[in-house]
């Protein structure tokens, strides 16, 4: 555990969250590392997105301490996080719509989509060179001229996607980023996904469908009514009947 907490490049020690009576997130501790994909599990109300609210700043904890690169950012905003290169998806995806394929993806790439932005010509060419490239990977090359509105539901899972990546932020924290793909879709996803994770980007997903979290996880943490309550290989979280029956709703925890 040790070793793990070091390569860690972010951990969450004993966070508590509580909204009136209600303790959504209880004292959880967990260490994400790169080059694996940690998806989160458990039953509706489990805690899953609380986690993320509070990873990404959106919520304050109660107590414990988020570290990140070795220092707590307990305490920053949502876009100070972001900036230090953790970026997030949303199960609502929030694109801007009446926006381009092509503008939605160029307005992530802050501080080099500044209009005023020193570089000229030059660097904007290197803007859109890059631009070209994450739509191709993800299949939205011609789209780009296309609204985020009038975009399939799968090609718009995409382009949040293609948002992320254009963010080169080191953590995505994915919420249900494969649910609703087609085969095909999810194959891309997948090796769109594993690639990325292969470069060092530090994955942590919130799944519900257990054949998407068997294909996609390389470590399970389980989670239930706030409270870690497992942590480790999908194989042997998944066989294990205590979790299973607390998934599926056959006895309380």
């Amino acid at each position: 555990m040790k070793q793990e907490n070091e390569d860690a490049l972010l951990r969450i020690s004993g966070l508590t969250k509580s909204f009136g009576g209600l303790r959504v997130t209880d004292d959880v501790s967990l260490a994400l590392r790169p080059g694996i994909v940690t998806t989160l599990v458990g039953p509706n109300g489990a805690g899953k997105t609380t986690l993320f609210n509070l990873m990404t700043g959106h919520l304050a904890p109660d107590s414990g301490d988020i570290i990140w690169n070795g220092k707590s950012i307990v305490g920053k905003s949502h876009y100070q996080i972001g900036r230090l290169g953790v970026a997030r998806t949303f199960q609502d995806l929030r694109l801007f719509n009446h926006m381009t394929v092509e503008e939605n993806v160029l307005t992530v790439m802050e501080p080099s989509s500044w209009i005023w932005q020193q570089g000229g010509s030059t660097a904007r060419k290197a803007r859109m060179e890059r631009v070209r490239d994450i739509l191709e990977r993800t299949g939205l090359s011609d789209k780009a001229a296309t609204r985020a509105v009038d975009l399939a539901y799968a090609e718009r899972k995409f382009l949040s996607m293609a948002r992320i990546m254009a963010s080169d932020a080191k953590m995505w924290l994915l919420d249900e980023p494969a649910s609703g793909l087609d085969r095909g879709s999810y194959e891309l996803f997948l090796d769109l996904l594993r690639t990325e994770v292969s470069k060092g980007v530090t994955v942590c997903i919130i799944e519900h469908n257990l054949d998407i979290v068997i294909g996609i996880s390389d470590r399970i943490a389980f989670l239930d009514q706030g409270r870690l309550l497992a942590d480790g290989d999908p194989a042997h979280v998944l066989k294990d009947p205590h979790l299973a029956a607390i998934y599926f709703g056959d006895q309380p925890a």
